[in-house]
Formats: C-alpha cells, sequence, structure tokens
C-alpha cells in the first residue's frame, strides 16, 4: 500500500499539475450490513462523478481498519483530486448508504498520512486484529498506471521470488498451477516450499530448495 502511495505521489509530483490528496473516511452503522463489494461499489461511483466533470483518472489507495477503542469496522480511502476540486460526501450523496463519512485534507505527507493507519495493526491491549467479516479485503488502490502496478505486484511477491528475478521489469506472476512466472521472459520458477503433513489441522510447510 505504501508502494503504491509513494509511486502515485512522485508521478503526479512530476506531472506539471498540482494535486492534493483527501482522506475519506467511511464508518458503518451496523456491521451486520458489510458487504466486500461495498467498496469497489463506492469507487466506481466517484470514477463516474470524476468523468461526467471532465477530470482525468483519480488515483487512490484504501485499508480497512477496526477502532482501537470502540471496534468500529470502518474505511480509511486515500484519493489524490486535482487542486480546486473537493469531493462530495458520499453519505450525502447516497453512494455512503450503510453508515457516517467524513473527509479531510492530508495537509502534510499523502504518505505519512496513510501510515498512520496502517500502522494501526493491533488492538489496545496489543492482540492482532483477525476479527473481520468474511470475504473483506484489508486493503486495495485502484487508478495506478501499468508500471505502477508492476512495480507494486514485485514488491508484494515471495522474497525468493524477487531473488530470482530482481527487476520488477521481468514481471513475475503466480503461475496457474503453482510457482511463479515471468512474463516477460517466459521462464517458470517452482515454489520452493512443499506440504510436508498437517499439526492439529494446519498446513506445516518446508523449504526444500537447498534439498539433495
Amino acid at each position: 500500500m505504501l508502494t503504491a502511495a509513494n509511486l502515485i505521489q512522485d508521478r503526479l509530483g512530476a506531472s506539471g499539475r498540482r494535486w492534493k490528496a483527501a482522506m475519506l473516511h467511511l464508518t458503518y452503522r451496523d456491521e451486520d450490513e458489510f458487504d466486500p463489494c461495498q467498496i469497489s461499489g463506492l469507487m466506481k461511483r466517484i470514477r463516474e462523478w470524476a468523468r461526467r466533470r471532465g477530470l482525468p483518472v483519480l488515483p487512490y489507495v484504501w485499508v480497512l481498519e477496526r477502532g482501537e477503542k470502540n471496534g468500529w469496522l470502518h474505511y480509511h480511502i486515500l484519493i489524490w483530486l486535482p487542486q480546486g476540486i473537493t469531493l462530495p460526501k458520499p453519505d450525502k450523496q447516497g453512494w455512503w448508504p450503510w453508515g457516517h463519512t467524513r473527509i479531510e485534507w492530508a495537509r502534510k505527507s499523502a504518505v505519512g498520512y496513510l501510515a498512520k493507519y496502517l500502522s494501526k495493526g493491533s488492538t489496545k491491549d496489543g492482540d492482532t486484529q483477525t476479527a473481520f467479516p468474511k470475504g473483506a479485503r484489508i486493503h486495495g488502490m485502484g487508478g495506478l498506471i501499468p508500471d505502477e502496478r508492476s512495480k507494486c505486484a514485485w514488491w508484494r511477491a515471495p522474497a525468493w521470488v524477487k531473488d530470482a528475478w530482481p527487476d520488477w521489469k521481468d514481471e513475475p506472476r503466480p503461475a496457474p498451477g503453482g510457482g511463479w512466472v515471468s512474463r516477460v521472459l517466459g521462464d517458470w520458477l517452482p515454489s520452493p516450499w512443499r506440504l510436508i503433513g498437517f499439526d492439529l489441522g494446519r498446513p506445516v510447510v518446508k523449504w526444500v530448495a537447498d534439498s539433495p
């Protein structure tokens, strides 16, 4: 997520046009109303709103989290807008009927603003936050150009994949049936991990790349 935000920030900073980053906060009135398609539906509405006004593609990144104090489920969306453009509140537009929305400008570092929310990966007592609704994605992004998408995919790849293809331009991707393949070179790389059994119902894997 931070990689995508940094790439977006660098591209827009060199575009010759002034942009501002806004942080959109979305809360749920009732968590039972959650559906994983709601965030993509909202972003579709925002893209349509921008297109009707002749705006360029608006890049964005988002993260889903629970409140540290009350445990409420909510989204934070960092979205870049051309200077002078203000995004309407989604709840007032009927785009987010499941709760309240709030918008504020990221007045300093937009990436640092996002990092603040990404760092909230645990509850107040230190327990990892794992209780998300079924099908929920923890983060997402959109409006990236092809090179940015390839760079983000490379950074998300396992370390052994990046060791094999240290250049993001080789475009490594998971291969159907297992392993990874370079979309540019066509080379296939088998996974060095093998399933060796189960322990209390949990899969046990072993690194076998260096085995005789």
